[in-house]
């Protein structure tokens, strides 16, 4: 009669090692058609301390050799590390940043496009675009919760950048720090006021622009009149005008009449 040997059931422990070396294996192999997940599981295998490779992140080459990188809707709280520098987009929308810290992209001289939307991005830290000021043409911050703008985080940025849906302050030192940006003028007009130092004179929800060239924030003055009032006020001063002359001619006759009734009876007693 034959005899069967039975190997002893694996333990628990032997039973994490493979599984460890399987999820190794499967990092180390390339795979052209892995598609990554934006899963916290996935997001932990790509941890480096406390940052997060940008290999998790999409990529994809250009005709003319430069990458698109995507990482919209990975629950960043930081930029990645590891971007390559020869990257010419870069999405980093629909994530949890609250912030951007100084040099955070400034090794991305090629980069052309920043999408920053969709996040919690309440502060831009000066230096945040340090070294993009020759290479970016398109910046995207909108829907953010940023409320003023920092000419020393957008210094020397030419771009036109999509400043829409964000809870704009509109004050004295917003409109002081105005002329100190170098963004395509389009974009400001994209900043409407969602609070003011005026807010009961109409200056909530008009754009920054239009605000500036009627008021000045830093005195609650207008520096234009409106044109209504004008109209008004030059209608009561030509009413006025119009009732002095009146009064005016209408005492003239009065008195010449009067002179006339004295010369009468002037000319009945003599």
């Amino acid at each position: 009669m034959m005899s069967h040997t039975v190997s002893p059931p694996l333990s628990s422990s032997s039973v994490v090692e493979h599984t460890q070396w399987v999820i190794l294996l499967l990092l180390i192999l390339p795979q052209s058609n892995l598609v990554m997940t934006s899963s916290p599981f996935t997001v932990a295998l790509w941890r480096h301390g406390n940052r997060v490779s940008a290999n998790i992140c999409q990529h994809s080459e250009m005709p003319d050799g430069g990458l698109t990188v995507r990482c919209s809707g990975l629950r960043l709280t930081q930029v990645p590390v590891g971007v390559s520098n020869v990257t010419v987009r870069l999405f980093l929308d629909k994530n949890l940043l609250s912030s951007l810290p100084p040099d955070s992209v400034s090794h991305l001289f090629l980069l052309e496009e920043l999408d920053l939307s969709h996040n919690q991005i309440s502060s831009l830290e000066a230096g945040c675009f340090h070294g993009l000021a020759s290479s970016l043409r398109f910046l995207d911050l909108s829907s953010n919760r940023l409320s003023a703008l920092e000419p020393a985080a957008l210094s020397g940025l030419r771009v036109h950048a999509n400043l829409t849906h964000n809870p704009w302050h509109c004050d004295c030192r917003m409109q002081l720090l105005t002329p100190q940006l170098d963004l395509d003028p389009t974009s400001l007009n994209e900043v409407i006021c969602q609070t003011s130092d005026l807010p009961n004179l109409g200056a909530v929800g008009i754009p920054l622009v239009q605000l500036l060239e009627d008021w000045d924030l830093c005195l609650s003055v207008r520096r234009t009149i409106d044109v209504v009032m004008v109209v008004t006020m030059f209608l009561w001063f030509s009413t006025v005008i119009c009732y002095v002359f009146y009064y005016i001619r209408q005492n003239q006759e009065d008195a010449r009449r009067h002179m006339e009734y004295l010369k009468a009876l002037q000319g009945r007693h003599m």
